[in-house]
């Protein structure tokens, strides 16, 4: 509805149609109150309208359709006029049925800061009733004092005057009791009063007669929702500290008023039912996804939300409805992705590769689809081959359709643009893709020492090779070591063997601290000419880490700040709590292994022990 169109219902409703028969102003009101069912001021016009013309059953079933969704006190103060309209006059029963509907009203909006009004006139009511003999007196002073002590305790509009009236009601029934009973109650009122007087400003910005209308971004409705999120900021913190069920009570009030406003705004059903999820009510929150659903059919948002908990619970078939439901009516990646998911967590890998092979036949299946699919493989199937096959075709197919589209812009060639449409794209041989393994062995031959490296090496640069080339050339790896930086060969040198692509970082650190990385010049020498490392047990070879031997005097000035360094680095190695998988324990044993044949005569470090945290050294 354009906002012309809802600024006219505005006008007709506010003058109301009270001058127009009843049998023409009855459909009037139904096709209005199916725009804004929300409207406490279109219901309260239309149920005026049937007790004007004395039709008593038609606004006995406009109260059932409205009083509990619209929770505003001039909509109920109309339906205690109504059920005093028909009892007053019948006597025991009718004092009766009219105490019940003075309860009834304040168990719902007995909290609203402007149900002063309705309280005052309960106490009214309770006042006048007959007291044939004393007992009954007494039950009716006993009833007004619980009436009184409930009021006193609601931070309302009328707070202050109810106090006074309670003490005047005290003293009148027993002097020496009302002081006993306000000196209990006087910091409970003051505790409501001061709660009141903070309430006050949060709804002063809130237009109660606001109609709820789809979000336009306007700035009069940034400023209700605003307004609205400080109000029930302020609820949930509970400032008056009553106990936890009357806090509850409230906030969900304010939740209920604020929806008569907002009741097309998602983010607002989204936090009410995350809220009740919160405090444990996981019913009342699925409720409140009911609710919502119906107020904003296509909320996506809503709906994952909802198929989250019912998943969360256990509600497999439900989700997966809701899933369907998104399905049906949006066919984007995001609810193929989503729905993919969802499937493999619910019903098992093969569910969701059935699902992914029918969803890739349609039109509207982007590569987006397939890097879920093949991440999901790999992540959490272990399936690599699957993963990057699919991620490589994607790319692949990416790329292809960037090239077709350049070549067939306005002022490119059209027969250039015809062939690239029309070629052939060629994908890769994926049976000779292999999977990085460091534990691999390539076909160049290092030393013992820095054999890790080698094969790591190899794998990078056999891979990096191969995506450029079909066969490379042996004199390709005898290069690397010349363009290499010296620190960086001196470095990879000391990293320690260890299985799959990621390494245990504890104990890589450790045994990098515990290196002693060369200068430029040395690192240089300590590769030939093809690329290959001399072995430590060449004597005229350098020692672990790849650095020469120094002269006496600067080997003892090294050695003195290498202990200063170690012992740093014992500290803060051995500070580390040991780790408890099988698997990082392997490692470790592997790297202490390693560690242990690295030791030189030279007076440095060696890596010692990493599984038990000590430092060895030579003292040679």
């Amino acid at each position: 509805m354009s906002n012309t169109e809802t600024q006219t219902h505005h006008r007709v409703a506010a003058k109301g149609f009270h001058h127009l028969p009843i049998t023409q102003a009855t459909p009037i009101y139904e096709q209005l109150l199916s725009l804004y069912p929300t409207s406490a001021r279109f219901w309260k016009q239309y149920v005026e309208t049937q007790m004007a013309v004395n039709n008593d059953d038609a606004t006995k079933q406009i109260f059932s359709r409205c009083l509990l969704t619209c929770l505003q006190v001039p909509l109920w103060q109309c339906y205690i006029r109504f059920i005093r309209k028909v009892y007053d006059k019948k006597g025991a029963e009718g004092q009766e049925e009219t105490t019940k509907a003075f309860e009834f009203t304040l168990n719902y909006i007995g909290t609203d800061i402007a149900s002063g009004p309705i309280w005052t006139e309960y106490i009214t009511f309770l006042k006048s009733l007959p007291a044939l003999n004393p007992h009954e007196d007494m039950q009716r002073k006993i009833a007004l004092r619980k009436v009184y002590q409930r009021a006193i305790l609601t931070p309302t509009h009328h707070v202050e005057q109810l106090w006074k009236e309670y003490e005047n009601f005290e003293n009148s029934v027993n002097r020496q009791l009302a002081k006993g009973l306000v000196n209990d109650y006087q910091p409970k009122f003051n505790s409501a009063r001061a709660v009141y007087r903070e309430r006050k400003k949060y709804i002063e910005d809130i237009d109660w007669n606001m109609l709820a209308v789809p979000p336009t971004g306007s700035s009069k409705e940034e400023v209700q929702w605003v307004a609205w999120k400080k109000f029930l900021t302020f609820e949930k913190g509970n400032p008056q500290r009553i106990d936890t069920a009357l806090s509850t009570k409230r906030i969900i009030y304010v939740y209920e008023q604020c929806l008569m406003c907002l009741y097309h705004y998602p983010d607002v059903w989204y936090d009410y039912a995350e809220w009740h999820i919160k405090s444990g009510s996981t019913d009342a929150a699925i409720k409140v996804f009911q609710r919502a659903l119906k107020a904003i059919p296509d909320s996506e948002m809503l709906k994952y939300a909802y198929a989250e908990l019912e998943e969360a619970r256990g509600a497999i078939q439900s989700a997966k409805n809701l899933y369907e439901s998104i399905l049906g009516v949006s066919t984007n990646s995001l609810a193929q992705i989503q729905f993919l998911r969802f499937l493999r967590r619910a019903e098992g890998v093969e569910s969701a590769r059935k699902y992914f092979l029918e969803a890739r036949k349609s039109p509207s299946c982007t590569y987006h689809v397939y890097i879920a699919f093949a991440t999901m493989a790999f992540c959490l199937d272990k399936d690599p081959k699957v993963g990057f096959g699919l991620c490589l075709r994607t790319l692949l197919v990416k790329n292809m359709n960037k090239k077709v589209e350049k070549t067939n812009q306005p002022h490119g060639s059209a027969t250039i643009g015809s062939v690239a449409s029309s070629s052939k794209v060629v994908y890769p041989d994926t049976a000779q893709m292999v999977v990085y393994d460091p534990a691999k062995k390539s076909g160049i031959e290092f030393s013992s020492s820095v054999k890790p490296v080698a094969a790591s090496a190899s794998n990078i640069f056999q891979s990096n090779a191969t995506a450029t080339a079909t066969h490379v050339s042996a004199n390709t790896f005898d290069e690397i070591p010349k363009t290499t930086p010296p620190a960086l060969l001196a470095f990879l040198a000391n990293l320690p063997h260890v299985d799959g692509p990621t390494p245990n970082v504890d104990v890589v650190l450790s045994i990098c601290l515990q290196s002693d990385l060369p200068t430029g010049q040395t690192a240089k020498q300590s590769f030939t000419a093809k690329g290959n490392v001399p072995s430590q047990n060449d004597p005229s070879g350098p020692n672990r880490g790849g650095s020469q031997r120094l002269p006496r005097d600067r080997r003892a000035t090294k050695r003195k700040g290498s202990d200063r360094q170690e012992d740093d680095d014992t500290a803060s190695i051995q500070s580390q709590p040991l780790p408890t998988d099988v698997f990082r324990l392997r490692q470790m044993r592997k790297a202490r292994g390693i560690s242990t044949s690295s030791q030189t005569p030279t007076g440095s470090a060696s890596y010692g022990s990493a599984y038990s945290g000590e430092l060895s050294g030579s003292t040679g």
